[in-house]
Parts: structure tokens; sequence; C-alpha cells
């Protein structure tokens, strides 16, 4: 996103509640990176994401005319973005979610020794190194979905707790406390199992084959390798842009940025281009 006051900010939105398409363009273009990582984050895969992210961004649109300003643009989509994820029952583990028992079960007992190469020529680094985006990402699923909202904020956007603590309703110390737990809970658990960024026996190398087997893994679908990576000051510009003057973060690197993939874009910019978006803003 493109660093703006909240002055600049307000400018543009009235412009795009107005009908200015550029500044709708202009507004989407802002959020929809941060819109997309906070879903990757709360949902646990990329096609999930993608939804979401539309969904989300289509709800921010609609509801533009509602901003009044009392907090900057970005947090009022952050508060969209939380709202719709916590109630969110369209994404895979929304049945079945699976808890930190499981995954620590699964790293004790699985006899990934006995499994043929699945890996259908694809480099088996670039394998394991997807594994260990997707198996820390989906890691988050364990944790119940406001924990999980707890350590996105907290985490991997550093959002002041003040500011977590109202769009979760909660008391900025409370919130302090319940992301002081889930970190050492999520860090634990890393410890105990995770060879990768701990110090457990779990090599992603290892089990890429188990995981192909278990659907875990598909090797000519790699989400992660073939995403983007955005630089951190993207998600420092969302920390700036929503007033942050806490330091509570802890470096948790798997939680990397994604720019928002080319076929979200390119739905979101079908519907700005539709004959809907003049019935929307007329509304």
């Amino acid at each position: 996103m493109n660093k703006k006051t909240n002055e600049e900010m307000q400018l543009i939105v009235e412009k795009a509640t107005a009908g200015d398409k550029k500044a709708l363009e202009t507004l989407v273009a802002d959020v929809r990176d941060m819109v997309f990582n906070v879903s990757l984050r709360m949902l646990g895969t990329f096609a999930d994401a993608e939804d979401a992210t539309q969904d989300i961004l289509l709800k921010m649109i609609t509801h533009l005319s509602s901003f009044r300003g009392d907090s900057s643009f970005t947090t009022w989509v952050f508060s969209i973005a939380s709202n719709h994820l916590k109630n969110y029952k369209k994404h895979m583990f929304a049945r079945h979610a699976p808890d930190f028992e499981y995954y620590g079960n699964d790293i004790e007992n699985a006899r990934i020794q006995d499994i043929p190469d699945l890996t259908q020529n694809v480099e088996k680094d670039l394998l394991a190194e997807e594994l260990k985006m997707s198996c820390t990402n989906v890691m988050l699923q364990c944790l119940d979905t406001e924990s999980r909202l707890i350590f996105i904020l907290g985490t991997m956007f550093q959002i002041d707790s003040r500011i977590a603590g109202d769009l979760l309703e909660m008391t900025p110390e409370a919130y302090r406390k319940r992301l002081s737990r889930v970190r050492k809970k999520m860090a634990d658990f890393l410890s105990g199992y995770c060879g990768e960024y701990g110090n457990g026996r779990c090599r992603c190398k290892d089990r890429v084959n188990y995981a192909i087997q278990t659907h875990r893994l598909h090797p000519l679908h790699l989400d992660y390798m073939t995403a983007e990576e955005i630089s951190i000051q993207t998600i420092t510009d969302v920390k700036n842009a929503m007033e942050d003057i806490d330091d509570l973060s802890q470096d948790f690197s798997f939680c990397k940025p994604y720019k928002c993939p080319e076929h979200t874009k390119d739905l979101i910019q079908e519907f700005l281009d539709s004959t809907q978006l003049s019935t929307i803003q007329q509304s």
C-alpha cells in the first residue's frame, strides 16, 4: 500500500463514494494485499483466502458510504475483514479444524520412511519449502478463531494493543495477556516438534512424500513457491496507518506477506468495470 495521510485517504474515500472510479481503484489497491494476508492466515489456504478477499473487498465497496473517518481507513477495512473472517464458514477447516494434539501425534507416529517417491520429478528442496510454509500456516488453524486473529494482529501486523482491543471488543490489557498466551502456545509447539523453527525432530524434507500421499502437498500446484512475496514495509505501512505505537512483536518468520494473486485482482477489476458499480454507489 502507498503511504497516505488520514486527510488524503478521507479525500479519496469521498471521491470514491461520489462515483470516482479511479479513487475507488486506489482504495482497493491500497488494502487488497493486507486483506489477502489476513485472510490467508485466518483460513489456512490460498484458495479460501482468495475467495474471502473478494468477499471482503466487495463488502468494503458496498459499505463505503458508511465510513465516517472516526478511525483510519485501514482500521475500518481491518474491522470489516476481522468480523467477516471470524464468522467465515466456507473454508476447508471450518468443520474439521486440526488441533495441537493431532499435529503432535502425526509428527511422532507417521510412518514416513515407508512411502515411495511421489515428487513427480519436482525438486525436493522446493517441495520442502512449500510444505514448511503450508504447514506452519495451517498450524494456525489449531488455535480457536479469536486466538488466531489475536496472533495475526499482534505478531504479523504488530497492531497497537488499544486498536486491537477495540477491534476485538476487549481491553488493551486483556488483549496483551491473550496475545502473550497465544504466542507462548505457538512457540512451545514449534520448539517441541518443529525442526525448522524449533528443536523438534520434524523436518519438512523428510516428510515431503508423506505430505503428498496425504494430499497436504501437490507437487504440480505450489501456492507459496509461486506467490510473489512483498516487502515487510507493506506490513509496516499497515501498522503505521493504524497508528501503532505498541512494540509487542516476536519473530515468527513463517508469517511472510504475499501479494494478492492476479486472479483475485482480475475478478475485483471486472467488478469495478461492471455496470453493477454505479448501482451500488447510488444505493
